[in-house]
C-alpha cells in the first residue's frame, strides 16, 4: 500500500477531511475535527500513526513487524504501521477503519447516530 491508496481510502470513509495543521509535510486525516490518521509525507519509509483500542495496540506489536508504538503520541492509544512491511493492504485498511471507528465511538450521542449506516 503507498500513501496515496492510503489517502484515497482515508478520504472514502464518510465525513474524513484532510488537513496540514502541525506543518506542511504531516498530512492529518479527521472525522468531525478528531484526528484519526496521521501520514508524514516526509518519512523515509511510508507509514501512518492512528488511534488503536487498548484492547489491541500491544497484541499488532507483537504480531507485525510493520506495527511499533507511534512516534509523538500516547503509546497506549495510537500505533505507526509501515506500509511496506509484513501487513497486508487488507489489514491496514481495517485498521484505518478500526481508528476512525474508534474516533466516532467518543463523539457525542447524537452524531455518532450520523455514521451507523457506515461500515
Amino acid at each position: 500500500m503507498n500513501i496515496e491508496d492510503v489517502r484515497s481510502y482515508c478520504l472514502s470513509l464518510r465525513g474524513t477531511t484532510e488537513c496540514f495543521p502541525f506543518d506542511d509535510v504531516s498530512l492529518v486525516f479527521k472525522v468531525e475535527n478528531k484526528m484519526y490518521l496521521l501520514l508524514p509525507l516526509d518519512a523515509d519509509e511510508p507509514h501512518v500513526s492512528l488511534k488503536c483500542s487498548t484492547d489491541y495496540t500491544e497484541e499488532l506489536r507483537d504480531r507485525y513487524q510493520a506495527v511499533t508504538p507511534a512516534f509523538h503520541f500516547n503509546k497506549k492509544y495510537w500505533n505507526s504501521i509501515y506500509l511496506e512491511r509484513d501487513m497486508e493492504e487488507a489489514e491496514i485498511k481495517r485498521w484505518i477503519h478500526h481508528s476512525y471507528r474508534e474516533v466516532i465511538a467518543k463523539l457525542p450521542k447524537s452524531l455518532r447516530e450520523e455514521y451507523k449506516e457506515n461500515p
